[in-house]
C-alpha cells in the first residue's frame, strides 16, 4: 500500500515550467498542499501572476512567479539563478512547458517556422531547463537523492500521430532526453517522464468538444472508456516526487487510459486491408 506522508515536501522547493495553466498549475496546488515552496515559470505573465496568487492564498506557501522563455538559454540561466536565490533548494523539477503549433498538417507539408517553434519550446526548452537546474540540484545535500526531475511528454511521443507530427517528434525527443538525463545524473538524481493521453488542457483550448473531435478524427479507442482528467496526471507527478518512487529512474509512464498499450492510437490510414 502506498501512503504518502502529509506535507512530505515540507522544506523542499519545486520548480514547475508551464506553471500558469493545465498540468503545471494543478501540480502547483498539489505540491503546495504537500508543503513545498514553489517557483512557477511561464511566458504568460497574466496567467502566471494569477496562478501564483491563487496557490499562495490557498496554502500560505511561498510562490515565486518567474517569466521565462524556456527556449532562450540566457533566459533559462537567469531564471535558474533566481530560483535558487529565492529558495534554499529545488528538490523537484517538473519540466512541463510545451505547445502544439499545427493540427492536421502532415509531416511533408508543415512549415519550417512551425518546426522551429515546436522543437525550440518542447524539446530544446526541456533540455535547457534540465541542463541549468540539474547542475545546481546536484550540489544539494539531500539524502538518499539530491533531487528529482519529472518531464512531461505525450503518448504521441510513443505512437506518433500523423495529425500532430511536429508535436509527436518533439515529444519522442523528450522521452529520449529523459533516458539520457537519467543515465547522466544517476545515482544522485532520478529522472522520469510522463506520457499523458487525452486530457482537457490548453493544447485543446481547454475545450472538451475540441479534444473529442481530435479523438474522433483519429478513430481513437480507449480501453478504460473515458477521457483523462488533470488529476490522473497530477497523481502520478505526486508519486514521482515522493520517496515512494526513489528506486525508479529513466522510465516513461503512460497515463492514457490504455490507448498506447491496449487500445487504438490516433491514425489516418486509408487502406482496405
Amino acid at each position: 500500500m502506498i501512503i504518502l506522508v502529509n506535507k512530505f515536501l515540507e522544506g523542499k522547493g519545486a520548480l514547475i515550467t508551464g506553471g500558469a495553466s493545465g498540468f503545471g498549475k494543478a501540480t502547483a496546488f498539489t505540491f503546495a498542499e504537500n508543503g513545498a515552496d514553489l517557483i512557477l515559470v511561464d511566458r504568460n505573465e497574466e496567467l502566471l501572476e494569477e496562478a501564483s496568487k491563487q496557490v499562495e492564498k490557498k496554502y500560505a506557501t511561498k510562490v515565486i512567479p518567474i517569466i521565462c522563455d524556456v527556449s532562450d538559454s540566457k533566459c533559462v540561466k537567469k531564471m535558474t539563478d533566481q530560483a535558487f536565490d529565492e529558495l534554499d533548494n529545488i528538490y523537484v523539477l517538473f519540466n512541463n512547458a510545451g505547445l502544439a503549433t499545427t493540427y492536421g498538417v502532415d509531416i511533408i507539408s508543415v512549415g519550417e517556422k512551425a518546426w522551429d517553434t515546436t522543437m525550440n519550446i518542447n524539446l530544446k526548452g526541456q533540455w535547457l531547463v534540465d541542463k541549468f537546474v540539474s547542475r545546481k540540484m546536484n550540489r544539494q545535500k539531500f539524502e538518499p537523492l539530491r533531487g528529482k526531475i519529472i518531464h512531461n511528454a505525450s503518448h504521441y511521443g510513443i505512437v506518433l500521430s500523423p495529425f500532430v507530427p511536429l508535436y509527436s517528434i518533439s515529444k519522442a525527443g523528450v522521452i529520449a532526453l529523459n533516458k539520457l538525463i537519467a543515465k547522466t545524473l544517476a545515482p544522485h538524481i532520478t529522472s522520469n517522464v510522463l506520457a499523458p493521453g487525452f486530457h482537457v488542457t490548453g493544447i485543446y483550448g481547454n475545450r472538451e468538444d475540441i479534444m473529442l473531435q481530435v479523438m474522433k478524427d483519429g478513430d481513437v479507442k480507449t480501453p478504460l472508456n473515458r477521457i483523462g482528467t488533470i488529476e490522473d496526471v497530477v497523481n502520478l507527478v505526486l508519486f514521482l516526487a515522493s520517496e515512494k518512487s526513489n528506486f525508479i529512474t529513466g522510465h516513461c509512464f503512460t497515463v492514457d487510459g490504455g490507448i498506447t498499450e491496449a487500445g487504438v492510437p490516433s491514425h489516418r490510414l486509408e487502406v482496405n486491408v
